[in-house]
């Protein structure tokens, strides 16, 4: 069976990048790791942000700033458990209120 360019290339990447299929497989897991949470996380600060945008009362506020931080605080810590110390650019990217931050002890 005849080698392709393409395969040449896959197999000079995997050479030249130290990566071999374990790590590959342990970054894979990582990031799907950090889908979950992630779109959770995302959901739970876009609900109170739709919450915001339209007038109700402050008891169901509340409750979405509690599942907002609870869902945060999942995702920061799956981050760092995969090695992603650093959640400034998480909190910008998910416009993540501060109320919420301030319920999981994050000082900005």
């Amino acid at each position: 069976m005849p080698i392709s360019l393409a395969d040449i290339a896959a197999l000079r990447q995997a050479l030249t990048s130290g990566v071999g299929p374990v790590e590959n497989e342990i970054i894979a897991e990582k990031a799907s790791a950090l889908g979950n949470p992630g779109r959770q996380a995302q959901k739970a600060v876009a609900a109170l942000h739709a919450f915001d945008a339209s007038p109700h009362t402050g008891v169901e506020r509340l409750a979405l700033v509690k599942a907002a931080a609870r869902e945060v605080w999942k995702y920061f810590i799956q981050r760092e458990l995969c090695g992603l110390r650093d959640q400034r650019e998480v909190i910008r990217e998910y416009r993540i209120p501060q109320e919420v931050l301030m319920r999981l002890g994050v000082m900005d």
